[in-house]
């Protein structure tokens, strides 16, 4: 069986079920990963004429030599799934997911004595907390208002002693707890 009879078998047997695709090359090297809404139809668009148009495509399509996937229930699950698999693969022919747009993420500032809430598109190991990725800056942002309703949350970047004379308004409005005036200890304030 040559290649091409090899990558035709595996795209014939694609589930046509969401999920993320690994792209092999000859030493068995993940050189792509990809999300599709339907597999069998997403891996099947690489080997179309229009698909090698693209240089880029065209080269990468070159060094497939087998192609592996796994199934997940939801669209959203692929693009978790495949944010995940590009960050601990690195795939050579990825690009930071499609037209290199980073994905909103809620950040815990949770290595901080009264951790913030923010959104942040990068995520790095500092001992924060990750939420996400979410498809949509303004429903991050409409999720950390209501938590913030609930759970009143500290905005500001000065530091916080405990000792500051008044609260700012955020605190009157009953958006803070207020560490900076000491209305709240960092062990209660974690709690909360």
């Amino acid at each position: 069986m040559d290649i091409h009879e090899h990558i035709q078998s595996i795209l014939d047997s694609a589930p046509t079920k969401p999920g993320c695709y690994l792209m092999k090359d000859a030493d068995g090297k993940i050189i792509y990963v990809g999300k599709a809404v339907n597999l069998r139809s997403r891996l099947r668009s690489y080997f179309h004429a229009s698909a090698m148009e693209n240089a880029k495509t065209r080269q990468m399509v070159k060094r497939i030599k087998d192609i592996d996937w796994i199934v997940v229930g939801s669209e959203l699950e692929a693009l978790i799934l495949e944010m995940n698999l590009i960050k601990k693969h690195r795939p050579k022919f990825n690009v930071r997911l499609k037209d290199d747009k980073r994905y909103p993420y809620i950040k815990v500032h949770w290595a901080d004595p009264f951790p913030k809430l923010t959104v942040t598109r990068y995520m790095v190991n500092d001992g924060s907390r990750y939420f996400g990725p979410y498809t949509s800056v303004w429903a991050v942002h409409q999720t950390l208002d209501v938590l913030r309703r609930i759970f009143p949350y500290l905005t500001c970047d000065r530091e916080i002693t405990g000792e500051d004379q008044r609260a700012c308004l955020y605190y009157d409005i009953k958006l803070c707890s207020a560490p900076c005036i000491g209305a709240i200890n960092h062990e209660d304030y974690r709690q909360a």
